[in-house]
């Protein structure tokens, strides 16, 4: 083994007595000597730190990299050392144990640094060695030496080492910032409140954020554990969302103050947007402009290497400059790309949060009529959908300019290399890329039809998942199944139209590569404009590929920056929209009154602008400070339209508003958030022990707080789903007094409670905890008006009658009539019991004497509610898998749909195409050297095999459609069963938005994204592995980097994935939150602005922003950080094959086997990292299926139908219920909510249900109806099990109005008949008979009049008429009501009393009710407590006695006295 003269194994040193600086073997002398010396100071260094006991910063831990190249050290070390034995004389022995002893102390240098300064020293060392090597090797090179293969190993080594020094430099700067946070932690606590969580990228030197380096500590971290979202950092301040917002509003403002002087139309979103963030974006510009450039060079350096090698002598120098040039345009290409895709996402970033907050911000202020322009839904559609998108937007902005100078570009080049000759190709070129535009144009048609079929679809969805309860108890799950079915079948038909016109266009972008070469190598044999030579023909080919990508994209960018344009527009007319007029910050257009508490002057409201009479007339209030006023009226007379008015939420026609302090809100439909009990009570106010402890007791919380698992920790769902009816009217009526404010509004507040419970709040809350207070109530309970200083009567929106009880009873006017009937009930009541004895009356007229009703009120105080007696949070975290997916969900996609042989037949089509691509190019390549072959026959020969390539890629995108279709109607349609067929303790712990997640991101990535990614994934793996054979087959000395580049690129992909994996799972559970608070929000808004709470809940917004945010932030830096990394490995493998090329000789590798091998080669990089993008995309895409698998294996319920235990047509015919030994339980091993419930209710007769709220009555009525199983005991209807039989054969058999009235979007037909069963005459009877023909009839479209979301423009006592309308219609003979009447006035209830005992005489009736005068007449009475059956008796029999029921008439009796009383004495005398 010898070169330029000298033996390698001997000393070099002889050659200093005879020094000369130019000569090789000087050179290697000087080498050998710095050798010495830096072994000399490594060990010294070694053994002083040895002595000192000094340890190394930060952790000893080596990564995988020190450990590679130290294995290869050691075996270049024994190499040298089998070298010398085999040589075998003194002095080549002497050498070769000099240069094994320098490898093996390499090895060393890599495990022992002990201390900062020994790694700045082996940094110095392997650099310095690195340089030297190289600079002797490309020395030998010019000078026209061989290099041997022994010493090309040692160089690369050489170059790891250099790697490794890289590594130290990284490893010294991390040490660092660990060591300024070991020294933080000293200080106090409040001054390292943010520092050690902060992204690293504030701290990071030049090198490190060129590199990304400073995201290392999250990868490896992620590499070590399943990262979790306390491990994301957070933002840099400049990237957080209040600053972006800020920086927005000043430039919205700005432009809203120049339009509105110039009358401009021009959008302010889009704007602001420009104005705001353009800066940035210059110099995102700039990287994207360099990296264009720096593509478009590629074929000149092609075309520079295949004349090079033509030329007849071997000029090194412009060899190595070539090169020289090749690496340079490639790493700045590398680093461009890179700092330009993560700028563009992290500038849209900053935009999607910047939109995200205003949008937020004007939902807080919209105005009334504004918010009924935007429902809930579309609101966080903006959010969702439009501020997302735009959040792409840089990105697309860069990608379509840039495609465009691309395309210029290249073109110039090509005419620049082949002349007039390219002409020709010009116009199948641009016939390909006029045929995209209306591709592009049918495409962006398609997906709008599409997206509206979708939006249709999840509104439906969203609508069915908050009803779930009611469609399951009327049995209408086939009906709603159905309706999503049918909304999905036409979103399906769009679906199935886009993805066979992407699969046109998928052959239109690959005939583009196949036709154009074809058609340029024509116009130069035609034109003989340039010679058809191996320069030219890969030259053409290199061009066309670079351009590939721009006629590719640029298509699809002007598709999303029409979708763009639609979002900015949507966006715009949101926030242009009208604001409440506030003169006292958010949500008040009221002025500060010191004399009273509120003040209205002739007041005139209207709420919809178009409505000929106003909401609201001439209303004229003065309510002086500490006065306890009530509000009554019939249904829809306008009482919650008044409290409206003093918030400022309803739109002012006229007069004044005047309110004198804060103010306090209960809303009548109770609004809590998810969060805990006590997060809703403190509502953001700081924790008072006492006030909490005192406000909870006289609220009636205390004991259900004590009997909750985790106390007032106890998480509460979504809209409060877990929490009975009556817990949430009281926890938000515990906010309002933990407020603390001046005034109080009260909206009807005790119509979810039972009597007593009502009674507790109204004298220990309202008259006492609030007795210095100011207080409106609107209430339909007449027996709390005699305590209150002033009565407001209203009636078709204008207050008609006011003064004290006693006045307005004098009156004999309107008032009257409202009592009357309360005081019939109370009279009948008396009349039923007027042989009772007189101590019986006196213990119920005055049970505050009687001893027995305080031991009474104890032992109702034990009631529990058992609903949060479980084990664990009823609502629990999102579940998420963690760790490697592995290849399971990539088969399980494939394998649901029953697809494998589909998936098979597309991969035998994407080898074919590559194998025919392949061919075409080595025909190319090796035609040159066949003598006989023509231009013609080249050509022909190189379009047959094209065409052929183009025929299989089409029938492969039309399977690879038809493999994504098939997937996607396999998954909707179990997804969508298994959501149906899932039991009600599913949708009560499982917040909606999980559900509509999965329905609708998840579902889109199934539609549209895996099967485009999941066919990629394999066709550019298989094109790496192709190109690589082919680089191989010309230059085989490749496969020495080829190979260990591949292998570690696989190692960075997966070390990268174990992160971004559990980043993208994490991303999947921050964007739900955003979602939900601003869904609470939009529905909470009234509450939140009255009660002064708009700054926290932006700041809290805010913050959920930032998390999810951060989660996006980290996840596309990792990408960037592993893209870079596989860029630079793979560019190795391409200059290493060109530097391969230089060195061999010419006549072993022809011209056109050059050209080949540099234009696959010049492609691999591009490959990989798209490959690598693309499994990360579909690694990241996979977990939707996952997650959407996770739904469809959901338990379910039983099944609809048993057929050997099918009811008689029948059945039931006369309607008795046994319950024996029933016992009920929410989940195996949670307590029991019913304890042995031991009773029959006996047919024709009706049952009343009664027990304080919580006590189980809602439970019983579950189990009969079977929401929920038995864990033990049986319940007969008419002697048959229905625990045996099919559900749909037992709910059609039972009618209930259940305690939240529920309607749907749609029409009053449909709401009261959506099976289409009865005829209009039917249900214009119905509606008579539940006293609501009279408004309907009045309605422009009667029944074909509108029911909006959720029945939002019906008031909640008309929601109730309507589920009354249902049972009328139905006609059971078994009828449940289950706090039915609780909305209503009492004068509309006893009326709707008697049509029920009218038109159900013959039928058993089952009455859960919170008014006694509802049960009172019922012929047997069930009192519930702590889930046990406590009584159950006739009503008379049980009022004879010290009964629980006795005790609960009494506290009833108790607080109706006063007004009461006189009435009876009167009827008595």
């Amino acid at each position: 083994m010898t070169y330029f003269g000298i033996n390698i194994a001997d000393f070099s040193w002889t050659c200093l007595r005879d020094f000369d600086f130019t000569s090789l073997c000087s050179q290697t002398s000087i080498i050998d000597i710095l050798k010495v010396l830096f072994l000399g100071v490594f060990y010294t260094s070694l053994v002083i730190s040895l002595i000192r006991g000094s340890s190394a910063c930060g952790s000893n831990r080596k990564n995988w990299v020190f450990l590679v190249v130290s294995i290869c050290c050691v075996l270049i070390s024994i190499a040298h050392f089998s070298n010398g034995l085999r040589l075998w004389n003194r002095k080549s022995l002497l050498a070769c144990i000099f240069r094994a002893f320098m490898w093996l102390s390499f090895t060393v240098s890599l495990h022992a640094q002990r201390n900062k300064w020994i790694k700045i020293l082996n940094s110095i060392w392997w650099t310095s060695s690195c340089v030297l090597a190289s600079t002797l090797n490309i020395e030998i090179m010019f000078k026209g030496y061989t290099i041997q293969l022994f010493e090309m190993i040692q160089w690369l080594v050489h170059f790891l080492l250099l790697f490794c020094s890289f590594q130290n430099l990284g490893c010294f700067v991390a040490s660092q910032s660990k060591q300024e946070d070991t020294a933080s932690l000293s200080q106090p606590l409040i001054a390292q409140k943010v520092e050690t969580t902060q992204t690293q990228l504030g701290r990071a030197t030049l090198l490190s954020k060129l590199t990304f380096s400073w995201v290392n500590s999250l990868l490896r971290l992620g590499y070590s554990k399943p990262l979790a979202l306390e491990d994301i950092p957070f933002l840099l301040p400049e990237d957080e969302a209040n600053l972006a917002y800020q920086a927005f509003m000043h430039a919205w403002e700005s432009l809203l103050r120049e339009t509105s002087n110039n009358n401009n139309n021009k959008n302010l979103v889009l704007w602001s947007v420009a104005r705001t963030f353009s800066k940035e974006n210059i110099l995102i510009a700039f990287y994207a402009l360099l990296r264009s450039i720096c593509m478009i060079i590629s074929p000149l350096i092609l075309y520079a290497f295949v004349n090079y090698t033509n030329s007849t002598e071997a000029d090194l120098k412009q060899g190595f400059s070539i090169l020289g040039f090749m690496v340079l345009s490639k790493v700045v290409e590398s680093l461009c790309q890179r700092h330009y895709a993560f700028g563009s996402r992290r500038s849209g970033m900053k935009i999607r949060s910047a939109l995200m907050v205003a949008v937020y911000q004007k939902l807080l202020k919209l105005s009334s009529s504004a918010r009924t322009r935007h429902s809930t839904g579309e609101v966080v559609n903006y959010i969702a959908v439009d501020a997302y998108r735009l959040g792409e937007f840089p990105w697309w902005f860069h990608i379509a300019w840039t495609s465009a100078v691309q395309l210029v570009l290249s073109i110039i080049i090509l005419f620049s290399v082949v002349g007039v000759g390219a002409l020709p190709g010009l116009v199948p070129l641009l016939i390909c890329g006029l045929l995209n535009v209306p591709f592009a144009k049918i495409i962006h048609s398609c997906q709008s039809q599409f997206m509206m079929a979708q939006d249709e679809r999840l509104r439906s969805t969203s609508e069915i998942l908050s009803s779930m309860k009611i469609i399951k108890l009327q049995s209408w799950e086939d009906k709603f199944k159905n309706l999503v079915l049918s909304l999905r079948a036409k979103e399906f038909k769009w679906l199935t139209k886009i993805q066979i016109i992407k699969a046109n266009g998928s052959f239109l972008y690959w005939m583009n590569p196949t036709i154009v070469p074809t058609v340029v190598f024509l116009g130069c044999a035609l034109f003989k404009s340039a010679p058809l030579n191996a320069g030219t023909i890969f030259t053409v080919i290199t061009s066309l590929r670079v351009m590939g990508e721009p006629v590719r994209m640029i298509p699809e960018a002007l598709s999303i920056m029409i979708q763009v344009k639609v979002s900015f527009d949507r966006l715009n007319t949101f926030l242009l929209d009208e604001e409440l007029t506030s003169t006292n910050g958010y949500g008040r257009n009221i002025k500060q009154s010191s004399v009273n508490a509120v003040e209205i002057q002739e007041g005139n409201f209207i709420w919809d602008h178009e409505s000929v009479s106003p909401t609201l007339r001439e209303v004229k209030l003065e309510i002086k400070w500490g006065q306890k006023i009530a509000v009554c009226g019939p249904v829809g007379a306008g009482k919650s339209s008044l409290l409206y008015a003093v918030l400022g939420e309803i739109p002012k026609i006229s007069g004044t508003v005047n309110v004198g302090g804060t103010i306090a809100y209960v809303s009548q439909t109770s609004w809590i958030q998810s969060g805990t009990v006590r997060d809703n009570i403190l509502f953001g106010k700081p924790m008072d022990k006492t006030r909490y402890e005192n406000v909870t007791k006289v609220c009636a919380l205390d004991m259900d707080i004590n009997d909750f698992s985790h106390g007032d920790l106890t998480e509460i769902g979504q809209r409060g789903i877990n929490m009975s009816g009556g817990q949430r009217q009281r926890i938000q009526l515990a906010r309002a007094v933990y407020n603390d404010a001046d005034i109080y509004l009260l909206d009807d507040p005790f119509s979810a409670v039972d009597a007593q419970t009502a009674a507790i709040l109204f004298h220990d809350c309202v008259m006492t905890a609030l007795r210095e207070k100011t207080v409106i109530l609107v209430t339909h309970q007449v027996e709390f008006l005699t305590e209150v200083d002033t009565i407001l009567v209203m009636e078709d929106g204008k207050v008609t009658q006011s003064g004290s009880y006693e006045d307005l009873q004098s009156a004999g006017t309107a008032f009257e009539q409202l009592v009357s009937a309360h005081k019939a009930a109370l009279t009948g009541l008396d009349k039923k019991y007027e042989n009772s004895s007189d101590s019986d009356i006196e213990f119920m007229v005055h049970p505050e004497e009687s001893q027995s009703f305080n031991l009474t009120k104890n032992q109702s105080e034990q009631v529990i509610s058992t609903k949060g007696q479980l084990g664990a949070q009823l609502t629990q975290e999102e579940e998420k898998l963690t760790g490697d997916v592995g290849w399971k969900q990539f088969w399980d996609y494939i394998s649901f749909s029953r697809s494998s042989f589909v998936f098979f037949l597309t991969m035998l089509a994407e080898f074919a195409f590559i194998a025919l691509q392949t061919a075409s190019s080595y025909w190319l390549a090796l035609a040159f050297e066949i003598p006989k072959v023509t231009s013609g026959l080249l050509i022909g020969v190189y379009a047959s095999f094209s065409f052929l390539s183009a025929i299989f890629i089409y029938i492969r995108s039309f399977l690879a459609a038809y493999l994504g279709l098939k997937a996607s109607e396999a998954f909707f349609s179990s997804f969508t069963s298994a959501i149906f067929n899932a039991p009600m303790l599913f949708f009560d712990s499982t917040p909606v938005g999980r559900i509509l997640t999965r329905a609708s991101s998840d579902l889109s990535i199934l539609d549209i994204d895996i099967p485009y990614t999941l066919t990629l994934v394999a066709f550019v793996a298989a094109e790496i592995l192709v190109t690589i054979c082919v680089m191989v087959s010309i230059t085989w000395q490749v496969l020495i980097v080829a190979v260990p580049a591949t292998v570690a690129s696989i190692y960075i992909q997966g070390y990268h994935q174990a992160s971004s994996r559990e980043l993208m799972r994490i991303n999947g559970t921050t964007k739900a939150p955003v979602m939900n608070f601003a869904a609470e929000t939009s529905l909470g808004v009234v509450t939140i602005r009255a009660m002064n709470m708009v700054n926290r809940f932006f700041s809290n917004y805010l913050k959920l922003v930032d998390m999810d945010a951060a989660v996006f932030f980290h996840s596309n830096v990792a990408t960037e950080w592993s893209i870079l990394r596989i860029e630079l490995l793979q560019n190795l493998t391409v200059f290493t094959a060109a530097a391969l090329l230089i060195l061999l000789p010419r006549e072993s590798v022809s011209p056109g086997l050059v050209g080949l091998s540099l234009s696959y080669a010049l492609t691999l990089k591009e490959s990989q990292v798209f490959c690598s993008r693309m499994y990360s995309m579909l690694s990241d895409h996979i977990i939707s299926v996952e997650r959407i698998k996770q739904f469809i294996h959901i338990p379910s319920e039983p099944p609809a139908f048993v057929e050997d235990n099918r009811p008689p047509s029948s059945w039931p015919s006369k309607g008795r219920i046994d319950l024996k030994a029933l016992e009920i339980r929410y989940r195996p091993n949670a307590q029991l909510v019913l304890k042995g419930i031991n009773c029959t209710f006996v047919e024709g007769s009706r049952v009343g249900v009664v027990g304080r709220t919580g006590s189980g009555k809602t439970t019983l009525i579950s189990a009969l109806f079977r929401l929920v199983e038995p864990s033990r005991g049986d319940i007969l209807i008419d002697g048959i099990n229905i625990c045996l039989m099919g559900l749909k054969d037992l709910r059609t058999k039972l009618s209930i109005i259940p305690q939240e009235p529920t309607l749907f979007k749609g029409s009053i037909r449909t709401n009261l008949d959506p099976l289409g069963f009865y005829e209009d005459d039917e249900i214009w009877k119905a509606l008579e008979k539940c006293q609501l023909k009279e408004t309907i009839s009045k309605l422009p479209g009667l029944l074909d009049s509108s029911v909006s979301d959720e029945g939002g423009n019906w008031s909640l006592g008309q929601r109730q008429l309507f589920c009354l309308g249902r049972v009328l219609l139905k006609r059971n003979r078994i009828l449940v009501l289950d706090e039915a009447t609780a909305s209503i006035d009492s004068a509309t209830d006893t009326i709707l009393q008697q049509v029920i005992r009218q038109e159900f005489a013959e039928c058993t009736v089952i009455t859960v009710a919170h008014r006694v005068p509802t049960v009172i007449d019922s012929d047997m009475v069930m009192v519930l407590s702590y889930g046990k059956l406590v009584e159950y008796d006739e009503p008379s029999k049980l009022m004879a006695t010290n009964s629980w029921f006795s005790n609960l008439v009494a506290e009833y009796w108790s607080s109706c006295r006063k007004n009461s009383s006189p009435n009876i004495s009167r009827k008595q005398h």
